[in-house]
C-alpha cells in the first residue's frame, strides 16, 4: 500500500504515520517529493484496513499496490516530469521513439538521417556530439575535416 500525504503535510503528521506503520510490523519507505510525500508500506499489507490511515491528519489517500515489485512500481514514485517537444509529450504515458546517429559528423549526414528517422515513424531526432564516458584517447570525431 502507498499512503499519499496531503500537500504541505507537517513533519509531525508524517512521523505519526511512519510510527503507526512500523508499530503494525511493517517497514515504512518514505519518499519525499517536491510537492508531496508518500509512504510505502513494505510487507504483505493485504490484512490492513486502509480506512484507518485515510482518516488520519495529513493523509490525502491510500493506494493499494498488489504488484510483486512494489518498490519499482510507478505508485511509489512522484509523477513523471513531462516535456513538450513540438506537440509530443516526453515523459507521459506514451512511448516516444527517438533515433539518430551516435556522432553527428556532417550536415548532409544529419539531414539524411532525419529523413530516414521520420519515415521510420520516430517522433524525435537525436544526435550525439560528445560522449563523456568515452576515453579521450578513443575516436574523437572527424574534427576539422568533418
Amino acid at each position: 500500500m502507498v499512503i499519499v500525504m496531503q500537500q504541505g503535510a507537517s513533519a509531525k503528521q508524517i512521523a505519526a504515520i511512519v510510527s503507526r506503520v512500523e508499530a503494525m510490523g511493517y517497514h515504512a519507505h518514505l519518499v519525499q517529493g517536491e510537492e508531496r510525500t508518500i509512504i510505502g508500506v513494505i510487507g504483505d499489507d493485504r490484512p490492513i484496513d486502509r480506512t484507518q490511515f485515510e482518516t488520519l491528519d495529513g493523509v490525502d489517500k491510500t493506494i493499494p499496490v498488489l504488484k510483486p515489485f512494489k518498490m519499482a512500481s510507478r505508485d511509489m514514485h512522484a509523477p513523471s516530469t513531462q516535456v513538450a517537444l513540438d506537440g509530443v509529450k516526453i515523459g507521459g504515458p506514451q512511448i516516444i521513439i527517438m533515433a539518430g546517429p551516435c556522432s553527428v559528423e556532417t550536415r548532409e549526414q544529419i539531414i539524411e538521417t532525419a529523413i530516414a528517422v521520420k519515415e521510420a515513424g520516430a517522433q524525435a531526432l537525436r544526435g550525439g556530439a560528445f560522449k563523456p564516458r568515452s576515453s579521450p584517447y578513443s575516436f574523437q570525431g572527424l574534427g576539422e575535416e568533418g
